[in-house]
C-alpha cells in the first residue's frame, strides 16, 4: 500500500509512505516542503500523519521540495535511520542549516542541535549495492542524474515484491552527473512527471543560446541575471560558462579578464561548489574527460563569489556603477526571495538586461510571472515594469522530458507491473499517462 503526503496532485512537497506487513511496517520516501501554488493549498507544513510503524526514511536528493519538512518530521518525534547516497549525506546538513535559518530560527544553538540529530540518523550507502532495511526490507540505489547524489530507490519487500521510486530524473545531459539508470524490474514504479508533456531542445542548442546571450551581454555592456538553485544548476552553469569564455577568447584573440564580471552571489552555492569539486569521482563521463586537462572546470579567472550581506550590497552598487558587463548567478531559482530579487529590482527595468531562466518555475512564483512574458512583476510587495529581455533555457532542466521518462520505463529489463505518476501538474501527468498507456503500460 502506498500513501502520498505530498507531490501527488502537484509538483512540490514530495513525501510518500510505503506500507507492508499488514500495514504494521512502513517507510517514508522524502519529506519535502510545498512551494508556489502548492503551498497555498497546503499552508501548514506540520506533519499530521502518524509516525508509528515507520521504520526509516529514504531521501532521493537534497532539494528543498524533497527534504524541507524534515524539521517538522523531527519535531513530530521521528528518530529512525535516514538512508541516502554518500553525496546527499555530505550536502544535507548544509541544506538544512540554510532552510532552518530562513524558515525556522536564527538561533545557532537550535540549528546545531538539529544538524547533530540529522547527522546521527544519516546512513549513507553506495550506489548499486543491496542493503538491509529495518522491517526485513532491502534497498538499492541507482543514479538519477538530477543533482549530485540524487538516487533512484529500488525497495524489495519481505514478500519479494519490488517498488521503485524514481525520485527526480535528470535529462542525462549534465556533464557533472551520471545519467539515470533504469532498474531491472518493478511491481510498482512510482515515476515523476514534471515534464511529462514536453520535449527539451538538444544540448547543443542550449549551449549555443547561452553563448549568444553572453556575447550579447559583452557587446552591449548590460547585465545578465540567472536565477539559479544553489545546488546543481549553479554548478552546471559555471561548467558551461567556463567553456563559453574559452571559446569567446579564442575567437576574439584576447582575454576576458578585464571585460566582464561573473558573479556567484550565494554563499550556499559557493559551499556546494566546493563539495562538488571534492566529489569529482561522482561526476559524469564528459566532465571526467575535461578533468584530464582542466583540474578546475568550475573556476575561471573572472569569477567572483560573494559571501556576506555587506559584500552583496557592495557588489550590487558596483555592477550598477561600472560600465563593465556582468553575468550574475544568484538564488533563489524561482525568484521567491534571496539575493536575486535585489538584482531584479535594480536591473529589470533596463532594456540592456537579460534574465535567463534555466529551470522549472512553479506557478504563482515571481519567476513564473517573469518567464511567461508578463509586462510587470511584484517583488517584495512592489510592482516593477519589465523592460529586460527574458530567455527560457529549458535544455538546462534538471528534469528529464517526456522522451526521457518514457525511455526510463522502456529500458527496464522487465516491464513494470504498474506505474503511478507523481511530482507533476495535472496536464503533464495526464499526457504522460496517455503516452505510457499507448505503449501497453498499466498506469494507475
Amino acid at each position: 500500500m502506498l500513501v502520498h503526503h505530498g507531490a501527488h496532485d502537484g509538483v512540490t512537497g514530495s513525501c510518500h509512505q510505503l506500507f507492508w506487513n499488514d500495514k504494521k511496517s512502513s517507510l517514508l520516501v522524502d519529506c519535502g516542503i510545498f512551494q508556489g501554488s502548492d503551498a497555498k493549498k497546503h499552508p501548514n507544513p506540520e506533519v499530521k500523519f502518524p509516525l508509528r510503524g515507520i521504520e526509516c526514511l529514504l531521501l532521493t536528493h537534497v532539494h528543498i521540495d524533497h527534504v524541507g519538512r524534515l524539521p517538522y518530521l523531527m519535531a513530530a518525534g521521528f528518530d529512525q535511520p535516514i538512508f541516502c547516497s554518500v553525496p546527499t549525506a555530505k550536502l544535507l546538513p548544509m541544506v538544512m542549516e540554510d532552510a532552518l535559518r530562513i524558515g525556522f530560527t536564527r538561533s545557532k544553538r537550535l540549528i546545531e542541535k538539529f544538524t547533530r540529530q540529522i547527522g546521527r540518523l544519516l546512513k549513507p550507502i553506495p550506489y548499486h549495492q543491496w542493503h538491509d532495511l529495518p522491517g526485513r526490507a532491502k534497498v538499492r540505489l541507482l543514479p538519477a542524474g538530477h543533482v549530485l547524489g540524487s538516487a533512484i530507490f529500488e525497495v524489495e519487500l519481505p514478500d519479494g515484491k519490488r517498488v521503485v521510486f524514481s525520485g527526480d530524473l535528470g535529462a542525462g545531459t549534465n556533464p557533472l552527473l551520471n545519467p539515470p539508470e533504469s532498474p531491472e524490474r518493478a511491481d510498482l514504479l512510482v515515476l515523476e512527471s514534471t515534464y511529462g508533456d514536453r520535449l527539451h531542445p538538444a544540448k547543443n542548442d542550449r549551449q549555443e543560446e547561452l553563448e549568444q546571450i553572453i556575447r550579447h551581454t559583452l557587446a552591449d555592456g548590460g547585465v545578465t541575471i540567472i536565477p539559479a538553485f544553489s545546488l546543481g544548476r549553479t554548478q552546471a552553469l559555471l561548467y558551461e560558462l567556463n567553456g563559453i569564455f574559452e571559446r569567446v577568447q579564442k575567437t576574439e584573440h584576447h582575454t576576458l579578464m578585464k571585460r566582464v564580471d561573473v558573479i556567484v552571489d550565494s554563499p550556499l552555492a559557493s559551499r556546494f561548489t566546493a563539495i562538488y569539486k571534492d566529489m569529482q569521482d561522482h561526476w559524469g563521463e564528459e566532465a571526467q574527460v575535461v578533468l584530464q586537462t582542466d583540474d578546475q572546470p568550475l573556476v575561471f579567472e573572472n569569477l567572483t563569489t560573494v559571501g556576506s550581506h555587506t559584500e552583496h550590497r557592495q557588489v550590487l552598487d558596483m555592477v550598477e556603477e561600472r560600465d563593465l558587463p556582468a553575468v550574475v548567478i544568484a538564488g533563489s531559482g524561482m525568484c521567491t526571495g534571496g539575493r536575486v530579487v535585489n538584482y531584479l529590482k535594480r536591473f529589470i527595468g533596463d532594456g540592456r538586461t537579460d534574465i535567463v531562466f534555466a529551470g522549472y518555475q512553479a506557478g504563482g512564483t515571481p519567476g513564473h510571472y517573469i518567464s511567461r512574458g508578463s509586462d510587470w512583476v511584484r517583488l517584495d510587495g512592489r510592482k516593477f515594469d519589465i523592460a529586460a529581455k527574458v530567455h527560457q533555457l529549458s535544455g538546462y532542466s534538471a528534469h528529464g522530458d517526456q522522451a526521457d521518462l518514457i525511455r526510463f520505463v522502456d529500458d527496464m529489463e522487465t516491464p513494470p507491473g504498474e506505474i503511478r505518476l507523481v511530482h507533476g501538474e495535472y496536464g503533464p501527468k495526464r499526457t504522460l499517462a496517455a503516452e505510457l498507456t499507448k505503449r501497453g503500460y498499466s498506469v494507475v
